[in-house]
């Protein structure tokens, strides 16, 4: 055993009493000032792969899944039961379908140990340790660098742990929680971490029980919809579509009832094409940009209301999920209706159920 890690088991012999009758207050919470610091770090950085080793009741992952560049999450803990009650608020909502992310989320919860080695936490790019070391004994502890640092090897890696210096102010208590196997002041913590800093090569940012030995075994995984996901990216072009169209209908409606001199029964008679005998100069399209008034305006022939492709394919966000005009037609021809040369978008204009 080296000195490094004789160093670092020193503090975990003897024996302490529980923290009782507390009455100390922090605010916000301690353990929200250390998710925070967390997802400040998220937000700076911008990691792809986060993992939680020691995720207890998940809640830092579920503050976390909101984060648009996290593509994969995972967390490990030691107490089943828990990661068994806690996994379904990790699970998609019905407002994940409404509206995907823009890049596949996957949620991912092991059952084991913190300090044995798995290929599957290879490769990530922030681990947090919150709140666990101090739940190692000395020979987790003496394990726990040798496969945070030197195996696992993060891009950035975060450890808290309680600080002894504190605990005075706690009425009659040593240690904050009979689980705890030591509590280090800030000197001991800065000297441990230190020496791993400059054995490993890693930037350590410093501010569960985890003894058994066993490999990690999968409790629960989920992926989140997003628009990487042909079929989910169909349903956001669709229902942007049909909810463009009738944002338009209903702009002509509306315009169509301040002219005095012109009436829906006077509207040309359908003559077979597309062609727009009556244009419609709406005036409060949504959405517009510099480039849609350079397209063709939507019209009415007889009592059909015809939106162009090329008129849709200029919103932003319709542009954002479609490459071109043929994707764009190819993702919408089985949810509505097209004209004959597939170049237009086409409903009743009397169709009054679809204008909520």
């Amino acid at each position: 055993m080296d000195e490094n890690n004789i160093q670092c088991e020193s503090a975990v012999d003897g024996s302490f009493k529980d923290v009782t009758n507390t009455v100390i207050k922090f605010k916000p919470p301690l353990y929200r000032q250390r998710y925070q610091f967390i997802k400040d770090l998220v937000i700076q950085h911008e990691p792809k792969k986060v993992a939680d080793l020691g995720c207890g009741d998940a809640s830092l992952l579920w503050m976390l899944k909101f984060h648009k560049c996290i593509e994969l999450l995972v967390g490990v803990d030691i107490n089943e039961d828990n990661l068994q009650r806690k996994k379904y608020k990790l699970s998609p909502l019905i407002g994940d379908y409404l509206k995907p992310r823009e890049k596949t989320l996957t949620v991912t919860l092991y059952h084991g140990s913190a300090v044995e080695r798995d290929s599957r936490l290879l490769g990530f790019d922030l681990i947090a340790c919150i709140e666990l070391i101090e739940h190692l004994d000395s020979e987790d502890l003496a394990k726990f660098p040798k496969v945070v640092f030197g195996f696992l090897s993060p891009a950035m890696i975060v450890i808290s742990t309680p600080n002894s210096e504190f605990n005075p102010l706690f009425p009659a208590a040593t240690l904050r929680d009979s689980d705890h196997k030591f509590e280090w002041n800030r000197m001991q913590f800065q000297t441990c971490q230190v020496s791993q800093v400059g054995k490993y090569g890693k930037d350590v940012w410093a501010p569960a029980t985890f003894s058994m030995k066993a490999f990690r075994v999968l409790v629960y995984t989920t992926t989140y919809p997003s628009l990487q996901q042909n079929k989910y990216r169909q349903y956001a072009v669709v229902n942007e579509v049909i909810s463009q169209v009738y944002d338009m209908r209903r702009d002509l409606l509306e315009s169509l009832k301040l002219q005095d001199d012109r009436d829906l029964a006077d509207l040309p008679e359908d003559t077979g094409t597309s062609e727009p005998p009556f244009q419609c100069y709406h005036p409060v399209l949504t959405q517009l940009n510099a480039n849609m008034e350079k397209t063709p305006k939507p019209f009415c022939v007889g009592n059909v209301f015809y939106v162009p492709l090329e008129r849709l394919f200029s919103l932003p966000k319709v542009k954002h999920l479609c490459i071109d005009i043929e994707m764009l037609k190819t993702l919408i021809a089985d949810a509505v209706m097209l004209n004959s040369d597939g170049s237009a978008v086409m409903v009743d204009i009397h169709d009054e159920d679809n204008d909520d």
